[in-house]
């Protein structure tokens, strides 16, 4: 019997997100950023470790974001919430055809 592949989920298609010390992440299956000092998402955190959900990405350094993914996992990276942000905003405006507006032609 084959083994499943953690990679099957992925499409060829899958826009990575570079985290970081060489780590990516899928965009597609981001559902939110968060800024890792605030009470609430070390408590997160915390039972993601717990849970074994938790991915440290951060390379030692200290975590400055936390990313939520839509499989429950919590990755924690060592980089601003908003460079995440702006790398994953500028997923979304690739591959976004301009539509022609609607008229009367």
């Amino acid at each position: 019997m084959a083994r499943s592949s953690p990679w099957r989920d992925i499409a060829l298609g899958t826009e990575l997100i570079h985290i970081g010390f060489g780590n990516y992440v899928a965009a597609n299956r981001v559902i939110g950023i968060a800024t890792a000092g605030s009470a609430p998402v070390k408590r997160l955190v915390q039972e993601g470790r717990n849970r074994n959900l938790t991915v440290d990405m951060t390379g030692g350094r200290r975590t400055k974001a936390v990313v939520f993914m839509d499989n429950g996992n919590i990755v924690l990276v060592a980089m601003t919430p908003s460079t995440i942000e702006n790398r994953v905003r500028s997923f979304g405006l690739r591959g976004v055809a301009e539509e022609e507006p609607a008229g009367d032609a």
